[in-house]
């Protein structure tokens, strides 16, 4: 294998009270993306479940915090010290509420947003040079606390709308390890398949 393994990492908060909450797609995404690949995300000496496979000859590790979200870069920072990866072949999957819902943004870099787990990440590592898949969950409705909204769950509809992002994100994280960020990022920042499809 040539390319250096690449650390995929899922934020969310541990805990079924969690589960199917808005801020923890990025989990979800990983969980959708271990089962494709018929990986057992397991414990290692560290404070994350972790996961491996190789793929079209790159070495997957697939990663889900056991720290709470604000606590992600304590996961991080051990990550890669112990798995020796450094940071351009690290994908953080996450929720970002600057994204309409079910939208996909794959960057190379960028600050934090306002999102905990970046800022614990990015702290821990000392650095905004690390590629990341985001997943839009929308704005919430007006009055109602960011907070509140992140931690709660979707309706019917919004659900079925992140379920399908959390999908293309899987994909799209294949797409990064065997296609590189550049090809990932035309592929999948153009918009969801639905508003392709309606732009033409």
């Amino acid at each position: 294998m040539t390319a250096p393994p690449l650390l995929v990492i899922g934020l969310g908060n541990p805990g079924g009270q969690y589960d199917g909450t808005r801020h923890n797609v990025g989990a979800e995404a990983l969980g959708i993306l271990a089962h494709r690949l018929q990986v057992k995300l397991g414990a290692y000496r560290g404070p994350a479940w972790l996961g491996r496979k190789v793929v079209e000859e790159r070495e997957l590790i697939l990663a889900r915090p056991k720290t709470f979200m604000n606590e992600s870069g304590v996961a991080g920072a051990k990550l890669v010290r112990d798995l020796n990866v450094p940071l351009e072949a690290v994908v953080v999957v996450y929720d970002d509420l600057d994204l309409k819902l079910g939208r996909l943004r794959i960057r190379a870099r960028g600050g934090t947003a306002g999102h905990n787990g970046l800022r614990s990440l990015q702290a821990h590592w000392r650095s905004q040079e690390f590629p990341r898949v985001r997943i839009g969950i929308g704005r919430p409705p007006e009055g109602q606390d960011p907070i509140e909204f992140v931690l709660g769950r979707p309706n019917r509809r919004d659900r079925e709308i992140l379920q399908r992002a959390c999908s293309r994100a899987a994909d799209a994280v294949l797409a990064i390890a065997s296609e590189g960020l550049e090809q990932a990022m035309t592929e999948y920042n153009r918009g969801d398949p639905e508003e392709v499809a309606d732009a033409g």
